[in-house]
């Protein structure tokens, strides 16, 4: 059995040696051409750019004739309800530009004008993303397309007030003064 077990190892070590052999006899290829990619152009040519004749571009103003276009009533109802579906899909869609908008009121001022009132400049930003997709909706859906949109700056009505325990407790206060005594025998902690 000695033997056995000193064959197997002989074997074993015969194995070892021949895969560096095999190692050693694989041929390198060599490539004819680099292996990185070749030179992209980027269009631009310095020898066009020095001969190039100025051109006169004339842009075409194509005028919509809103007299053509259906102007049907719509209600304050109608306005309320979008505006609603709006905020929804937008809260989904993008939360940041949703936490901006979403004080914003609209309001039917007259037949065809609706106001907008918004809290600040940086929030009218984030809703001029969506005011052309909202409005242009909102005029397919009430098929008035001679709708003037109005902005008006209103910071107090639409200031969203954070509200502290303090603070509602002095509003408890206000309608029940016994309360203050209360809280001078106590001293709570309203912070």
């Amino acid at each position: 059995m000695p033997e056995k077990v000193q064959e197997k190892k002989e074997e074993v070590k015969a194995e070892q040696t021949a895969v560096p052999e095999k190692v050693q006899e694989t041929a390198v290829t060599k490539t004819n051409k680099p292996l990185s990619r070749p030179g992209i152009s980027s269009g631009f040519s310095i020898n066009s750019f020095l001969t190039k004749e100025e051109k006169v571009e004339t842009a075409e103003n194509i005028a919509v004739k809103a007299e053509n276009l259906p102007q049907n009533h719509f209600t304050d109802t109608d306005l309320q309800m979008e505006w609603k579906i709006m905020l929804k899909q937008l809260q989904v869609k993008n939360n940041f530009v949703f936490n901006a908008v979403k004080t914003f009121k609209l309001v039917k001022a007259d037949e065809h004008k609706i106001k907008v009132l918004f809290p600040s400049d940086s929030a009218k930003v984030e809703f001029d993303k969506i005011s052309g997709e909202f409005f242009n909706h909102f005029r397919t859906k009430v098929q008035n397309h001679s709708i003037e949109i109005e902005y008006e700056r209103d910071v107090e009505n639409l200031k969203i007030e954070v509200v502290t325990k303090r603070k509602i407790f002095e509003k408890f206060i206000e309608k029940n003064p016994l309360l203050k005594d209360l809280d001078d025998l106590m001293k709570f902690d309203l912070t």
